[in-house]
């Protein structure tokens, strides 16, 4: 995402907690910074961390170097709640702020392609919009806040649809089916999915080799059922979605969000989908 922002032609100052993990920007033509005093003279400052707390850490760190009418957009997924402490918290020192999550993992990142949730004042979303095409193709989906409701939207269908391939394709195999024959033949009907088509051939294969972690999916169903909560709502299939991912997180942290096939195996003891050896 910082290598299009820079190869694009906007003058950019990357800084990371892990200077290394900044390097490589260096051969797109950016600058790395050793302080996060890198936000001293920008006028849109970009965070895309692990999490709220880390998101509101590095920004209360910059906060004395932030001139007013500066704009923040945060990236990462966090919790709607703590997209609203950061606005508050930079209104009061006349900072702009966009929350912007994302989706599209790795690949849209490299392609450009992500699909980019924005919360925030219809004006400074207008004043982003250049630099976040860039990265993806934005929307603005209503005020501070409503970037990472839009994301935990996006969020409760990838994991709930994720589970329900790994049913769809376990129940396959175990009432006598080809599971892969299966998957094929449903594909182009009402099931067909981009869940079904890259997860279901990762299920298949057995390959959880990390895009999307299931440590992020389980943060990311727990912030859902948090806001939720501040909703008034109550969504039982996204809390036995959450359960599930939550039975193999100590397990498989690092594994892709497709683990959950290993959840539901584990609660089917001697069914198992393919034959294949697994792939971390």
């Amino acid at each position: 995402m910082a290598s299009l922002i820079s190869l694009a032609g906007y003058p950019l100052t990357a800084w990371n907690r892990t200077r290394a993990k900044a390097e490589p920007l260096l051969g797109v033509g950016a600058r790395i910074a050793d302080m996060p005093d890198a936000a001293r003279s920008a006028d849109i400052v970009i965070t895309m961390l692990e999490d709220g707390p880390v998101v509101l850490q590095v920004i209360t760190s910059i906060l004395p170097l932030l001139r007013p009418g500066t704009l923040v957009i945060d990236m990462s997924s966090t919790r709607q709640s703590e997209a609203l402490q950061i606005h508050d918290l930079l209104k009061k020192h006349h900072v702009s702020f966009l929350d912007a999550p994302v989706s599209g993992g790795v690949l849209g990142a490299e392609a450009g392609t992500l699909a980019i949730m924005a919360g925030g004042a219809l004006s400074d979303f207008e004043r982003a919009e250049p630099v976040l095409k860039i990265m993806g193709h934005p929307t603005r989906v209503g005020p501070a806040g409503c970037g990472q409701l839009a994301k935990l939207c996006n969020q409760l269908i990838v994991g709930g649809t994720i589970s329900i391939v790994a049913e769809a394709l376990l129940l396959a195999q175990a009432g006598g089916a080809d599971p892969a024959a299966v998957r094929a033949a449903i594909r182009g009907g009402f099931a067909e999915s981009r869940i079904l088509e890259v997860h279901g051939q990762r299920m298949l294969d057995r390959n959880f080799v990390p895009g999307g972690q299931v440590k992020s999916q389980v943060k990311d169903m727990d912030n859902i059922l948090a806001a939720a909560r501040d909703a008034g709502l109550r969504l039982p299939v996204t809390s036995l979605v959450t359960d599930l991912y939550h039975h193999i997180q100590e397990t498989f942290a690092n594994a892709d969000q497709a683990a959950a096939l290993l959840a539901l195996e584990a609660l089917n003891p001697g069914k198992r989908l393919g034959a294949s050896d697994d792939q971390f």
